[in-house]
C-alpha cells in the first residue's frame, strides 16, 4: 500500500517526530545534544522554519515548527538529518543510517491545540520516567517557556505570547498549564495524527486544509474530503510517542 502523501502547507504549525533507526539511541553525550540544536538552528534559519517547542529524547526528537512555505519543513529536516548523521558517524567511527526512515509530521490547529502540543512535547521526559518534572530535563524548550531560560533557537508563537502582557506573567501562566498532564483524548489525537501524517484540529480548520489540498486530512480512509461528518478518533493507546 503506498504511503500517504505528506501535507505541505506553509504558515501553519507542524508537530514533527524523528526516531532513531529501530528505535535505537541517537544521542550519546551532552555534546551530541548541543550539536543537534546548533544544526537545527542553522537549518531553521536557512530554510525559513520558526521553532516553537522541542524535546530531545534518547532515541527520538519532537519539534513544533511553522515553515514559511510548503517545502521549508522537508528541506530543513533533510539538512538537519544529514548533518547530524555525518557528525555522529565521524565522532563515533560508525557508518550507515541513524534515523528510522522519513520523519513523521502533522499539521496543528493553533487555536485549539498549539499549547496542548507544547505540553505534550515538553512532558515527554516525565511520561518516560526520566525526570519528575519538566523543569528537571535540560534538553527541551520548557526552561525557556516556563522559566525564562535564554534560547536562541525558539521563536515564540502568538498563542504563547497571548498568555500574558510580559514575560513574567506569560511564564507563570505557562507553568500553570503543567499542573495537569495532557488529557487522554488529546494524547490519542496527537499520537494518531502525527503517526498518520494528518491534521490535528477542529472541523473548520480541517475543512480549510482540505479545500487547499483537495484531499482528506482526517483520521480514516484516504480519499477525497467528506462533505459532512467527522472521522471518529480511535481509542487505542498503543505506540505512545
Amino acid at each position: 500500500m503506498p504511503r500517504r502523501a505528506r501535507i505541505k502547507h506553509g504558515g501553519v504549525p507542524y508537530h514533527v517526530i524523528q526516531r532513531g533507526n529501530n528505535r535505537s539511541a541517537c544521542f550519546f553525550s551532552e555534546e551530541d545534544h548541543v550539536f543537534y540544536l546548533e544544526s537545527l538552528l542553522e537549518g531553521a534559519v536557512r530554510y525559513g522554519c520558526a521553532i516553537h517547542a522541542y524535546v530531545l529524547m534518547t532515541n527520538h526528537v519532537h519539534l513544533l515548527t511553522t515553515p514559511i512555505d510548503g517545502e521549508s519543513l522537508s528541506l530543513m529536516m533533510r539538512y538537519l538529518g544529514s548533518r547530524y548523521v555525518q557528525y555522529v558517524n565521524y565522532v563515533y567511527k560508525r557508518s550507515g543510517t541513524l534515523w528510522e526512515g522519513r520523519f513523521k509530521s502533522s499539521v496543528i490547529d493553533s487555536e485549539c491545540y498549539l499549547l496542548t502540543c507544547c505540553r505534550y512535547i515538553e512532558l515527554n521526559p516525565v511520561r518516560a520516567g526520566m525526570v519528575a518534572a519538566p523543569s528537571d530535563y535540560k534538553w527541551s524548550s520548557y526552561g525557556a517557556h516556563a522559566c525564562g531560560r535564554p534560547d536562541d533557537l525558539l521563536q515564540d508563537h502568538p498563542c504563547y505570547l497571548d498568555l500574558g502582557k510580559d514575560n513574567q506573567v506569560r511564564q507563570e501562566a505557562y507553568r500553570a498549564l503543567f499542573q495537569h498532564d495532557v488529557d487522554d483524548e488529546s494524547l490519542i489525537a496527537i499520537r494518531e495524527t502525527v503517526n498518520s501524517g494528518l491534521v490535528l484540529g477542529g472541523d473548520q480548520f480541517k475543512d480549510q486544509i482540505e479545500a487547499v489540498l483537495a484531499r482528506s486530512v482526517r483520521v480514516g480512509k484516504p480519499g477525497r474530503p467528506r462533505k459532512r461528518g467527522v472521522e471518529a478518533v480511535r481509542s487505542d493507546k498503543s505506540n505512545p510517542v
